[in-house]
């Protein structure tokens, strides 16, 4: 045996060694959420041991290479083989070497109880094979060599009980095809485990008392809980028949006594208690509100990794310290093409689409046009790349993480799109039909099939029970809504979106990101080419209408103008032969920028003057990326020159995204600054070391870190003192809807998201508003 595989280290690659139970679990482990702890045992294991069982019956000699294929009509053949199969595998010796790797790596967690659970995945499927979770069993046993040896087997074995050969029959599989792998856990006590059941029209909370394994074999009736899947709220919620719960057995025999191999009995539940509830208790629920609503703000995050469609096991498992709520099984729709190739990468942008690849290999060649209703698959996007992209169907880059301008174009344009999918441009070929998920962050390649009416036929059964079209409308808001304080602001660069979203229950445009806005009217070319060129008056007049559409659709609603914030490798097809080194991570932008060449921010700022000539004094600017007071001082002193600041209402803020931010704020507000928008892509790159747009740096580049967080509390608080308002404007609320909670509690001032994140950060910031006022309520009782 060579290696064990963690959870937290599972790759790409593993997948079909540590099969497909395992592998979901591992990437949500690997995103941050609470999983029990475990290892693989992978599957090559169990084909070495099956090639190394020592017989002389041709049955078993042959069984690495064999179909499986028998006559399942004849159930006394079925029954006698499968029973001998069963019992060459529970009487071999398993080699000690394994045993006491597993053994080693198990009392690491210094329990008395394990869990074996198989994990299976199926190479080479055809289509129509079901759903095979409920074919396998998992196992318990004693944290000692012998047990693990003896359930290993026993887990094992399952691939050729009766029933077993009976499906792999029916369903044309072989033995070479099946990928038996065994995800190792240790097993706590628990105050109750269950499931959480999800699906678009609602979701359903099963609990019961003590481990989860009463509800799998059918011994309690499970307390039940309907819940609203866009609010949270419990519907109805019905009390279960739970007269019994299992737990482990602490005084479990120390010396273990391998059962026959014929025994009835199953020898798992030697090391698990059963014990009867008191009358009281079971007329309690098992999940206290506590508990309810942990398990509640967890579904609500997996929708983003998931989909609307999953299954979750759940435990709250029992600790010295603290209880704690973990995830100990994850599932979801088998993958749609089973028989396709698979590509993994980071879903940015939701939806789902099939299409034809377009493959380009090098970004820096960016055509003329593309394709209509393309799947676009290329290295990385740049900005520059948005004029070309409102007629593609999806995007696959090979780089970016979920704050790339791939991910943040993606998601405004509403296309379908995967970010850092490895060696894409590689792996497709131009021409080849692709299904793009846009949430599960796969592609799958669709192999050809020579009649034409069939693969259409079977594009729309692909696409029909999933999302809609990822360029339908967004999402429209419920009729009644509860108010909330905190303002809800939108972000938008592209004004072909307003009409849509300016009817949403917003008060305003929080970013209205300049660079991504005039690419649009640039005609490829650099603003400073333009001005060189003596065409200022006509980029002044396109740059002036572009400002001027948002400011009429959202009057008298505030619009925050972001100006320019460039790096000349974001923009290669724009070069002004004046930026930074292409492999600057920074390079000259935001403010500093406007040092070194302030022509183009002096057109910006008379575009925004004309625009208040034109009567509108909803406009107000936002500064981009500012490194030292210097820089805001001297960027105020133009707003002055360009008379802004004549107009009452106008107001000038920056950016939080730099961290000297942190310590110079009351000096900024000193300066001029009348309001900050916290950027926490900016902010959470420069504090973690992290460059957004390396997707294979997802993991580190976490919103959630606790320095990230604690950096957005101080700007908060340090607004608070100043008396300013404070907004945020980055990605993470979008993305991570639990810090909605922190950041109202803080007295977050507003929050700016995309279009398609506003219908569940209203409902986050109103349940987050409703948790602070009970809270207040409650305090003023007691």
């Amino acid at each position: 045996m060579d290696k064990l595989y963690w959870l937290d280290q599972i790759k790409l690659q593993d997948r079909a060694k540590v099969g497909d139970k395992a592998f979901y679990l591992s990437k949500i482990m690997q995103r941050g959420y609470p999983v029990v702890p475990g290892f693989v045992v992978s599957a090559e294991i169990l084909r070495q041991f099956l090639e190394n069982l020592n017989s002389s019956e041709s049955l078993v000699a042959d069984l690495p290479h064999s179909s499986l294929h028998l006559d399942v009509a004849n159930w006394r053949q079925l029954q006698q083989v499968a029973g001998r199969l069963r019992q060459e595998i529970l009487t071999a010796t398993v080699p000690q070497q394994w045993v006491s790797t597993i053994f080693q790596a198990a009392k690491e967690w210094q329990t008395s109880c394990l869990i074996l659970r198989p994990t299976l995945s199926i190479s080479n499927t055809a289509p129509g094979i079901k759903n095979i979770s409920g074919l396998l069993e998992s196992v318990f046993c004693q944290c000692e060599p012998e047990a693990i040896a003896w359930a290993l087997k026993r887990t094992w074995s399952q691939i050729f009980r009766a029933r077993s050969l009976l499906y792999w029959q029916r369903a044309g599989i072989n033995l070479q095809q099946i990928n038996l792998a065994v995800l190792v856990q240790p097993v706590e006590n628990a105050i109750a485990s269950g499931l959480l059941k999800a699906n678009s029209s609602g979701w359903e909370i099963e609990a019961t008392w003590g481990l989860g394994i009463a509800i799998a074999l059918g011994e309690v009736q499970p307390d039940i809980y309907y819940i609203q899947q866009a609010t949270g709220v419990v519907l109805e919620q019905q009390l279960g028949n739970k007269m019994l719960a299992y737990g482990v057995n602490d005084a479990a025999p120390e010396a273990f006594s391998q059962p026959t191999p014929n025994s009835v009995l199953a020898p798992d539940h030697i090391f698990l208690s059963t014990y009867v509830l008191q009358e009281a208790q079971q007329e309690q629920y098992a999940l206290q509100e506590e508990y309810l609503q942990q398990i509640i703000a967890l579904g609500t995050q997996l929708v983003s990794e998931l989909g609307k469609t999953f299954t979750i096991k759940w435990t709250i498992a029992q600790q010295t310290t603290s209880n704690k709520l973990y995830i100990t099984q994850v599932s979801s729709p088998q993958s749609v093409i089973p028989y396709g190739q698979f590509i993994r990468g980071l879903g940015a942008a939701g939806g789902r689409v099939v299409a034809t690849a377009l493959v380009i290999n090098n970004s820096q060649h960016k055509p003329e046009q593309l394709p209509k209703d393309v799947i676009l698959v290329v290295p990385t996007i740049t900005p520059d790349w948005l004029p070309l992209l409102h007629q593609v169907a999806g995007i696959i880059t090979e780089q970016g993480g979920l704050t790339s301008h791939a991910a943040i174009l993606a998601r405004e344009l509403r296309i379908t799109a995967v970010v850092n999918a490895t060696s894409a441009t590689t792996l497709i070929q131009t021409g080849e039909r692709l299904l793009l998920d846009g949430d599960r962050g796969e592609v799958y390649r669709i192999k050809g099939d020579s009649k034409e009416e069939m693969e259409k036929e079977r594009e729309e059964k692909l696409l029909s029970p999933h999302q809609p079209n990822p360029k339908a409308p967004y999402p429209t808001f419920t009729s009644h809504l509860p108010m909330i304080a905190t303002q809800l602001l939108v972000n938008l660069s592209q004004s072909s979106l307003i009409e849509q979203v300016q009817s949403f229950p917003v008060d305003g445009v929080g970013l209205l990101r300049s660079e991504l806005m005039v690419l649009n009217i640039l005609d490829g070319q650099h603003p400073n080419t333009w001005i060189l060129g003596g065409r200022q008056a006509e980029l002044l007049e396109l740059w002036s209408e572009q400002i001027r559409q948002f400011a009429r659709a959202f009057a008298p609603r505030p619009v925050f103008y972001r100006s320019l914030d460039w790096r000349s490798q974001d923009l290669p097809s724009l070069s002004d032969n004046l930026g930074s080194p292409p492999q600057s991570m920074l390079g000259e932008r935001g403010t500093f920028s406007y040092l070194r060449n302030p022509a183009v921010f002096e057109l910006e700022l008379q575009a925004l003057a004309n625009v208040q000539q034109a009567g509108y004094t909803n406009v107000n600017l936002l500064l981009p990326f500012v490194r030292t007071v210097e820089e805001f001082v001297f960027c105020r002193r133009k707003v002055e020159q360009a008379l802004l600041t004549e107009v009452s209402q106008f107001q000038l803020w920056m950016m939080a995204e730099v961290p000297s931010v942190l310590f110079l704020l009351p000096e900024y507000v000193k300066a001029g600054a009348a309001g900050i928008s916290i950027g926490t892509n900016d902010l959470t790159q420069l504090l973690l070391g992290v460059d957004r747009e390396q997707g294979q740096l997802a993991k580190v580049f976490n919103e959630r870190h606790p320095a990230v967080m604690g950096a957005i509390a101080q700007l908060i608080q340090m607004a608070q003192s100043a008396g300013i308002p404070c907004s945020i404007c980055g990605q993470a609320p979008a993305l991570y809807p639990e810090i909605i909670d922190k950041l109202v509690e803080w007295g977050i001032t507003s929050i700016s998201v995309e279009p398609e994140a506003l219908e569940r950060t209203y409902q986050a910031i109103a349940r987050a508003e409703q948790r602070l006022i009970l809270a207040a309520a409650r305090r003023r009782i007691h």
